[in-house]
């Protein structure tokens, strides 16, 4: 599937008409559900995928050869979006399906680096993009159809200098789905350009879920459940070592402009994670500042979300990892970890500044305390 054209030297240059320095946007509908892998392996197992109620279903179905359209790739389609929201706030009357750019602008408004490597991983990503094939019926009831099978772009070109062999330009030709997303009324929300230093597929995909739910959702911010949560990733792997990792991402609360936090509500059994807006840090959609000194240098770690307002959203870590039942279990045979974790639990409430940063590794000191002044019960 070669798209690579070779043209002479003499002729006409290829002459962009979407520069760099956009403002930001992503794709609404794309951004909490899961359309894309999480990891930056080969996937080649499919998304199938289902909301609570029925009415809504996304599958996706990677290629062979490329595998899965990965988070990281959906960069291309940030940049896409963004490029035709500048198109359609300057005026244009016919917003194009295909796009035209340069490959260094493409790649520096979403903060990679330039060189021979990151041409070459451009190209995997568009082929990636093209060959995933999607079904769903978002939208599709008003399109007056079941569901609608589509890749994210339908084409695409890259113009080579046949004596230097360097890219003179690119082309993508989007498909009719995302196309007719991102122009639509209310299709697009502004994101904070530290989005692309997050590193973690999952940290990306939680950001752009905190983003759709809790950007406009007020102070108290959105709640979901993490195996709703899970659900809706798409991700590969157990719950268990999903809610693992999402308590290794609410400790560390670096998404941009969002306060995260775990909450476990009387009567539920599994957690939930809240999303709290805490910056304005994301321009608004009808917002035209493209200042160069508000995009994060590439490979900068994202900036820090302010601390949580006192005794309001404090990180709750009061669960234990797979690896610390195991660890007890091991070490301090015949105890009730669950029993011991309650108590545990209890003594943490019983004082001020008790919450440990580290809960798991806290928690297995208690146990090592309590087996050292209580073990001699257990040979009764």
């Amino acid at each position: 599937m070669s798209q690579r054209q070779y043209i002479d030297r003499q002729s006409d240059l290829f002459v962009p008409f979407v520069a760099g320095g956009l403002s930001l946007r992503d794709q609404r509908e794309t951004m909490e559900r899961p359309f894309f892998s999480l990891s930056k392996n080969k996937r080649l197992k499919p998304i199938e995928y289902r909301s609570p109620d029925g009415s809504v279903f996304v599958n996706v179905y990677p290629n062979p050869e490329f595998g899965m359209a990965t988070i990281w790739d959906a960069d291309i389609l940030i940049w896409a979006a963004s490029a035709l929201t500048d198109l359609k706030r300057r005026g244009a009357n016919d917003l194009p399906r295909t796009l035209h750019f340069q490959p260094y602008d493409l790649l520096t408004t979403i903060c990679r680096d330039t060189g021979g490597r990151e041409y070459a991983l451009l190209r995997n990503a568009l082929a990636r993009l093209q060959s995933t094939s999607i079904v769903t019926n978002i939208r599709a009831e008003k399109a007056r159809r079941k569901q609608r099978q589509f890749g994210w772009i339908e084409s695409w070109s890259d113009l080579v200098d046949e004596a230097t062999d360097q890219s003179r330009g690119m082309s993508i030709t989007l498909s009719d789905w995302f196309y007719e997303g991102v122009v639509m009324d209310g299709g697009v929300l502004a994101i904070d350009p530290a989005y692309f230093s997050l590193t973690g597929g999952r940290e990306r995909w939680l950001y752009r879920v905190a983003r759709k739910h809790a950007g406009g959702a007020g102070p108290a911010g959105f709640a979901i459940t993490l195996p709703t949560l899970f659900e809706k990733s798409g991700a590969e792997g157990t719950y268990r070592r999903f809610k693992f990792e999402i308590q290794g991402i609410v400790r560390r609360n670096e998404l941009p402009g969002f306060q995260l936090a775990l909450e476990l509500p009387d009567g539920v059994d599994e957690p939930m994670l809240r999303m709290r807006r805490t910056s304005s840090a994301e321009e608004g959609e009808g917002t035209t500042s493209t200042s160069s000194e508000a995009r994060p240098r590439r490979n900068a770690k994202a900036s820090r979300s302010a601390p949580p307002e006192q005794g309001r959203f404090e990180p709750m870590f009061r669960f234990l990892t797979d690896e610390t039942i195991n660890a007890v279990r091991r070490d301090f045979p015949g105890w009730d970890v669950h029993a011991l974790k309650a108590e545990f639990d209890v003594w943490i409430d019983g004082g001020e500044n008790r919450q440990p940063q580290d809960y798991q590794a806290a928690f297995y000191g208690f146990v090592k305390r309590h087996d050292a002044r209580n073990r001699h019960q257990l040979s009764r």
